[in-house]
């Protein structure tokens, strides 16, 4: 199978990689000319626009920042795909978007994933997927390269809602994690031992496990940006509009998100909620 791969970044890269050490024929484009030179060098093949990788391959995959990133090409993916083209979107967008993509007629699924950047190192992603359930089956062997819990959600723009319902809930425990470790700072106690026991009983969790000796260190190199993260949240409270829910929780963390993002923190990991809370404590 023939994979275009469009949008090579700090997800897309290694997940690219993956495809290609699972034997599959992968052309990747990427608006930073490096990184399509990086997928080359681990035995990929370069495109020099979406039009040139998309030409001949049996399934398009793009990971990309946001909707008008994706609405931008998606017009290009259908005009130069064959008649048998399946279009896997594995960017973070609006529902509606994936919604709106699935009407252009072409055989699509949204399959955004949670995991980091170390989930796309290690092929050990969850991919949620919206879609046709047939479509979803073609897809599932290439979706194995790339992820561990692969689940089919529901139709077009299911994977994006539980996307979105995925990203307020890894906000909340950031933004508590950081409250955790400025508490017990604040109370004389190591916060590195106490974060081991909290990671050991029923407040353990995924974030805890990686991202707890990083935040006591204050290191906060990116694997996914509060620039992100902030578009994510919107996506979240748009979905909570749309579905006429009040979600004050996420409402919070969101605000928690954006004042990250206002005090200059926007190209740091999410970790670096920590950072908010601090300055509301000095």
């Amino acid at each position: 199978m023939s994979i275009a791969f469009i949008g090579l970044g700090i997800m897309g890269s290694p997940m690219a990689a993956n495809l290609v050490r699972a034997g599959y024929d992968v052309t990747g484009y990427d608006v930073t000319q490096d990184r399509v030179d990086q997928l080359v060098d681990r035995g990929g093949h370069a495109a020099r626009s979406v039009a040139e990788a998309v030409k001949g391959a049996d399934t398009v995959i793009t990971m990309l920042p946001d909707s008008p990133q994706v609405e931008q090409v998606a017009p290009t993916i259908v005009d130069h795909g064959g008649p048998d083209l399946l279009y896997i979107d594995m960017s973070t967008i609006r529902p509606d978007t994936s919604r709106w993509i699935a009407g252009q007629g072409i055989r699509s699924l949204d399959a955004p994933v949670s995991g980091g950047e170390k989930g796309a190192i290690d092929a050990t992603l969850s991919i949620m997927v919206g879609g046709d359930p047939q479509d979803f089956e073609r897809a599932l062997p290439l979706l194995k390269a790339v992820g561990k819990t692969i689940v089919h959600v529901g139709p077009s723009g299911a994977g994006q809602t539980v996307k979105a319902a995925n990203q307020l809930v890894v906000g909340g425990i950031y933004g508590l994690v950081a409250e955790a470790i400025v508490l017990l700072e604040a109370s004389g106690v190591d916060p590195g031992k106490g974060l081991d026991v909290l990671a050991g009983g029923l407040a353990g969790s995924r974030i805890l496990e990686l991202k707890r000796r990083s935040m006591v260190a204050r290191e906060f190199a990116p694997g996914f940006r509060i620039d992100l993260h902030h578009k994510d949240m919107g996506i979240a409270l748009a979905a909570a509009r749309e579905a006429g829910l009040a979600l004050p929780l996420t409402g919070q963390v969101a605000q928690l998100v954006a004042a990250a993002r206002a005090q200059g923190h926007g190209a740091l990991d999410h970790s670096a909620l920590l950072k908010v809370i601090e300055r509301l404590n000095s």
